[in-house]
């Protein structure tokens, strides 16, 4: 899906305590066989768990990161965050379509929102005091 990302303009970043030598390995042994070419976009060697500290997806005990992800905008902003358990897998379609709405409510300069379960092309919100208990009017979920 990173062409997907690449159209959106966004960029994407792995980051884990693995050396870069076991990334190395990880990509040409694995994801090589999944994803043709490897894995296209930097992976991020913290081996002292600073950048999992600072999201706070670092477990001290295990020493490794918990697997997160961050959506950050153009001013650095965190937007949307979510973690999960290594069990669980994270799902790519979900994070484009958060990408897509944060995207619309940031070129609307905030004019308009993407209500729960909002897919590119369908209703927005049209913030403002209007909105104010007539959510019902113009949202059918």
């Amino acid at each position: 899906m990173y062409p997907e990302f690449e159209k959106l303009n966004v960029q994407v970043l792995s980051v884990s305590v693995d050396s870069m030598f076991v990334h190395k390995v990880w990509d040409e042994t694995e994801l090589a066989k999944m994803v043709d070419g490897g894995i296209p976009f930097p992976m991020i060697a913290d081996g002292a768990g600073n950048l999992g500290k600072v999201y706070g997806v670092y477990d001290s005990n295990a020493g490794v990161d918990i697997r997160g992800r961050f959506l950050i905008d153009p001013d650095g902003v965190i937007q949307a965050a979510e973690i999960l358990t290594p069990p669980v897998g994270r799902n790519v379609q979900e994070t484009i379509r958060q990408v897509k709405a944060f995207q619309l409510v940031r070129e609307t300069g905030g004019a308009e929102a993407c209500p729960s379960g909002w897919t590119p092309g369908s209703t927005t919100l049209k913030v403002g005091p209007d909105l104010v208990g007539n959510v019902w009017k113009v949202w059918k979920p």
